[in-house]
């Protein structure tokens, strides 16, 4: 039987991690094989456990402990789950939980950059991407389209945020990443170790349309996506083996990073 623990005081310091902790204190850069990140609805929470995340604790309301959350609580028997009505719960969090469900999990110690991209063909690099709700889109996208790694530079938000996880439909647990330093010299010149040759979305005057036929030949490439305002930085574009665009109609300029990653890994995917 699943811990049940009846929400009694929400100052209880063990609802901290869901009520009172910010996403910084809970990630615990210092210290990340102790941090801890919050995965919000049942399908999310299922995907994590699929994935082999550890949960510590879960905050439901009580209708969803033989409900939507039943197969889940029957998987995570020794960890406590902590209950109430809807109302309580929102005064506790602030806001009205995502199908009702959050499970507090331990942050994974990420991978090296050589395990990582080991047997992968095509990998994106995410350069200074700091909006949430993009980092899980693109995620999205790269499950979708058979991604198989993402890098994030140190700019960029964490995938393990908490609107990131949901906005990916928990996809930030399937695709496998991790953070790249010193970019972009030492980075690029890692991934050309590593046999990848590298494509940065970039609208310059000599980029090559994104359905050139060197790309798609490319037996390992990097699909380089830059932050929403500015796109990549030109060190960025210089170092990079390639500039690619995607071709406009009526005036637009440029795609959302999170659109335009979705029609980059379309195009360059392996065939």
């Amino acid at each position: 039987m699943p811990k049940i623990i009846e929400i009694k005081d929400i100052a209880s310091q063990e609802l901290d991690i869901f009520a009172r902790l910010t996403e910084a204190q809970l990630r615990n850069k210092k210290e990340e094989e102790k941090g801890i990140f919050i995965a919000e609805s049942p399908k999310v929470i299922r995907r994590a456990l699929n994935a082999g995340y550890e949960p510590i604790a879960f905050l439901m309301e009580r209708r969803h402990i033989e409900g939507d959350a039943g197969d889940i609580l029957t998987r995570c028997r020794d960890i406590p789950v902590y209950t109430a009505e809807r109302e309580l719960l929102c005064s506790l969090t602030g806001y009205e939980l995502t199908r009702g469900v959050l499970c507090a999990m331990r942050r994974p110690l990420l991978p090296e950059i050589d395990a990582l991209c080991v047997d992968a063909r095509r990998i994106v690099v995410l350069e200074n991407i700091a909006d949430s709700t993009n980092i899980g889109a693109v995620f999205r996208s790269a499950a979708a389209l058979n991604i198989d790694a993402v890098l994030l530079t140190e700019g960029c938000c964490d995938p393990l945020n908490r609107r990131a996880v949901r906005v990916s439909m928990g996809t930030v647990f399937q695709v496998p990443w991790t953070r790249i330093e010193g970019w972009p010299a030492q980075g690029v010149e890692k991934l050309h170790k590593l046999g990848f040759k590298t494509a940065a979305m970039a609208l310059n005057d000599d980029s090559v349309s994104i359905d050139d036929e060197a790309l798609a030949a490319e037996g390992k490439l990097a699909i380089v996506l830059g932050t929403e305002g500015d796109g990549l930085c030109a060190a960025t574009i210089a170092e990079c083996d390639y500039t690619v665009r995607i071709p406009m109609a009526h005036g637009v300029d440029s795609l959302n990073v999170a659109a335009a990653g979705a029609v980059a890994f379309w195009q360059l995917r392996v065939k």
